[in-house]
């Protein structure tokens, strides 16, 4: 059975995707810890990120870098935040998050009910940011 997140990378459940290439996806946190919070995700279904190949990971980490680096353009943030947690969807995926402080990285502050065209211009902020630091290539449009 198809996790969420394949079905959101199918497009069958729709995604604020920032970044797309043939091994990994990048989209916006429906339950955001800050602005332009993103999930990581490999197109391939791996549960546990313990069980996943060390391309894979390596693979996951540079794009992980690569959001880190534009949100801290984007959102004028101290800090890129960075979690892999694994409880929530049974699919591997690291959490990418602008972070001023630890309180960032406090999980009962997430944002249960964004605004969703909050969402959707910190997706293009994101976009327009990975665009700028030369990553064209991977960027979808909105």
């Amino acid at each position: 059975m198809s996790t969420l997140f394949t079905k959101i990378i199918n497009g069958e459940i729709p995604g604020r995707f920032v970044w797309k290439d043939d091994d990994v996806v990048a989209f916006l946190s429906i339950g955001p810890l800050t602005d332009g919070h993103t999930l990581v995700v490999p197109r391939v279904e791996v549960d546990r990120w313990t069980d996943a190949a060390p391309e894979l990971l390596t693979r996951l980490m540079l794009v992980a870098q690569t959001i880190g680096h534009a949100q801290v353009a984007a959102f004028g943030a101290a800090r890129a935040g960075l979690s892999v947690v694994g409880f929530e969807v049974e699919h591997l995926h690291v959490h990418v998050f602008p972070a001023n402080s630890m309180a960032d990285f406090d999980w009962a502050s997430v944002d249960h009910h964004p605004d969703p065209l909050r969402l959707d211009a910190n997706a293009e902020k994101l976009r327009a940011a990975l665009r700028a630091d030369g990553h064209g290539a991977a960027v979808p449009e909105a």
